[in-house]
């Protein structure tokens, strides 16, 4: 028993590092959107080259090539920054299921959800009203794109409604026409075919199931065409939205 009720101080630090490391590279990241925007980028691709670099400082006078070189140039790109990374991971369960900020839910996809299915998954778990209420403020740099590309290589006729509500809470996250425009074409053609599989998913014809119903069962669905008109115009909303022709 006495040994259940220590504290494991070293995993507490180990878990506080991976937090503020997580939320350093946010902000980082999102200053440096914001500077790319004001210097007016040419391109997608320099957009993007500016943010990756934001964590890149500037070389000092004492600096000199072809010196002794103590610290790596990139320290991001080494298999000791990996290490290093894989050392402060935290527990998938614990990061995936209860994020309880953004930089939380980044750093769990990024770091423990590897695959399509895995994302797509999370998404169905935390619905659009948790995903909505986590990027109230903005989504991350090209995570707009990722969770579109889950989307819509995954998306399954039974989950539509779900899929529709975590659209339009994305929707309605802060900068969301901004990191709309900075989609990459591979994105924008997800996103698009993610709305196409969405509109073929027609909820109108019956199942075998619904065809054998009794009577009663008939005057009980006699509700759902609501309720599925319902659906339909949310759907011609976000395609909208989405910028979707």
């Amino acid at each position: 028993m006495e040994r259940n009720n220590i504290i494991d101080f070293k995993a507490l630090e180990k878990e506080l590092q991976a937090a503020l490391a997580a939320d350093e590279k946010y902000k980082r990241e999102n200053a440096a959107k914001f500077r790319a925007v004001e210097q007016k980028v040419a391109s997608y691709e320099e957009f993007r080259g500016i943010v990756l670099a934001s964590h890149l400082k500037p070389l000092e006078r004492k600096d000199k090539i072809g010196g002794k070189r103590t610290v790596p140039w990139n320290c991001h790109t080494t298999q000791r920054g990996t290490s290093q990374e894989e050392a402060t991971e935290i527990s998938q369960e614990k990061t995936l299921l209860q994020p309880e900020t953004s930089a939380e839910f980044y750093r769990a996809w990024r770091r423990h959800l590897r695959s399509g299915p895995e994302r797509y998954q999370a998404l169905l778990q935390l619905g659009g009203p948790k995903l909505g209420h986590l990027f109230q403020m903005d989504v991350g740099f090209g995570l707009l794109g990722e969770l579109l590309v889950a989307l819509a290589e995954h998306v399954r006729p039974t989950d539509r409604l779900v899929v529709l509500g975590i659209l339009r809470s994305l929707a309605s996250t802060g900068r969301f026409t901004l990191n709309l425009s900075l989609l990459s074409q591979v994105e924008r053609e997800a996103c698009r075919g993610l709305f196409q599989k969405l509109q073929a998913m027609s909820t109108l014809r019956p199942t075998e199931e619904e065809e054998g119903l009794g009577q009663e069962e008939e005057r009980g669905l006699e509700e759902q065409p609501g309720e599925i008109q319902e659906e339909e115009r949310l759907l011609q909303e976000l395609l909208g939205v989405y910028q979707v022709d």
